[in-house]
């Protein structure tokens, strides 16, 4: 069986694979899903020299320090950059990595630098002079296509649970050092896969990295691990067994 590390998005904890991690250690898989620093139950830690580097040691440090060995590496969201980072630090422990509705950034890109240069500016604005990334409002009405698969108790859960993100986690770039290459696979959400396949064969930046990476398709919203816990886990099965 599969060992795997669960990396969350912006402004999740591990907590947000709790039905994942029961689902893969229902299948036999040993299963870590990991809290960064400064979010969640490590909100107390949270300071403005919290960034991405910090959030790639997290990943690196638990991977060394259980001595875990061929992981699938699973990043969600804003989670595909430290994990990114942690691949390219440590390849020889890493059997594939995972990004679930993410990507590998091109080297010297930000999370923060996807976002039109008018949302920059509102985020700029909203933050101030503070370090945390606030969450969003998780309101339906405003963010349906995100949202979408989210029942109502879901939604109250993430209000409830989110926590401010360590703003240099979105705004620090992604810095490889030339680390071995380790096989990719990407789960397509809130994009189906066939776009996304056209935006690959396209030479589109932001997908210069899975180039070759095996593409699975889950239609529902950016929060598979809560809309579609039981799919999401049957997709990473399918992946581990290769």
């Amino acid at each position: 069986m599969a060992t795997f590390v669960l990396v969350p998005g912006f402004w999740l904890g591990g907590w947000a694979w709790r039905e994942v991690t029961g689902e893969l250690r229902r299948r036999g898989h040993e299963v870590h899903p990991l809290t960064l620093t400064g979010v969640a139950e490590r909100a107390h830690l949270a300071g403005p020299q919290v960034g991405l580097e910090t959030h790639t040691t997290d990943i690196t440090a638990l991977i060394e320090t259980e001595e875990l060995r061929d992981v699938v590496l699973v990043g969600h969201s804003g989670g595909g950059m430290p994990v990114t980072q942690a691949a390219d630090r440590i390849p020889d422990r890493i059997a594939t990595v995972v990004y679930v509705d993410s990507g590998p950034l091109p080297d010297g890109t930000s999370q923060f630098d996807t976002n039109p240069p008018e949302e920059q500016q509102r985020l700029r604005a909203l933050i101030g002079d503070g370090h945390l990334l606030p969450p969003p409002a998780w309101d339906r009405a405003e963010d349906p296509e995100n949202l979408a698969g989210l029942d109502d108790s879901a939604l109250a859960l993430l209000r409830r649970r989110s926590t401010g993100q360590p703003l240099r986690a979105a705004t620090d770039p992604v810095r490889r050092t030339g680390g071995r290459p380790v096989p990719t696979a990407l789960v397509a959400c809130t994009i189906p896969v066939q776009v996304a396949r056209a935006m690959i064969a396209e030479g589109h930046p932001f997908f210069a990295g899975v180039r070759d990476a095996a593409l699975h398709g889950l239609p529902t919203g950016h929060w598979p691990m809560l809309s579609e816990p039981k799919a999401l886990a049957d997709v990473l099965d399918t992946i581990a067994r290769g």
